[in-house]
């Protein structure tokens, strides 16, 4: 196991021995996503396991620095890194969902940084702006792209094949994080580091916004 995952799994036992859902640490990125493999690393991923027994999604955090950015806009929590920066990768097995419930087929898909716009229709949806959007491997090939918003809109509705991307709600963490998966509320977060950066994401659950 590399050094750079250690520490998130080390943290992982208490706050999921007696939860629905369970992480460990799972394979190094696939052949799948050999493309995305500079910018990720050689580390195993993170694999969250549900309550059927049956791995869920499996992330891979990337390990150099993403693009860097200033966003000084409200409700912007990752003021550094540029709109549209690579994250992360994430795969799903199975038919799985985004924050906003809808379908996601199993497959690769990358996880780019973007920002809900203020327009009046994301009100409730989160308490900041940040959001990953998703978008199928074969639809994005370059790890160094920082698409505009538009553009990466575009690509994330391949994803969710409806009028609006697929998104999985996210933050920078605050100054008490503490790495690891589990239960907030009604949902399983990830907080995790992506270059050092402190993240949460949550990977299961429903907005009701």
């Amino acid at each position: 196991m590399t050094l750079r995952y250690a520490a998130i799994l080390a943290a992982l036992t208490a706050s999921t021995l007696f939860g629905q859902y369970k992480t460990s640490a799972g394979q190094a990125l696939p052949a799948e996503a050999s493309a995305f493999a500079a910018a990720i690393g050689a580390g195993e991923s993170i694999k969250v396991t549900g309550p059927d027994g049956k791995t869920y999604c499996e992330v891979w955090l990337r390990g150099s620095a993403p693009a860097a950015g200033k966003n000084e806009e409200e409700g912007v929590t990752l003021t550094g890194v540029a709109h549209g920066a690579l994250l992360g990768v994430i795969h799903f097995p199975a038919k799985a969902a985004d924050r906003r419930g809808q379908g996601l087929n199993p497959g690769f898909y990358t996880m780019r940084l973007s920002f809900h716009p203020v327009n009046g229709d994301h009100q409730g949806a989160a308490p900041q702006r940040d959001f990953a959007l998703l978008t199928p491997i074969a639809a994005d090939t370059d790890p160094a792209a920082t698409p505009n918003f538009d553009t990466l809109v575009a690509w994330s509705k391949k994803a969710s094949g409806t009028p609006h991307p697929a998104v999985l709600s996210m933050w920078k963490a605050d100054s008490d994080f503490q790495p690891g998966f589990a239960k907030v509320g009604e949902d399983w977060v990830l907080q995790g580091k992506v270059n050092g950066l402190q993240i949460g994401i949550i990977l299961i659950g429903k907005a009701e916004g």
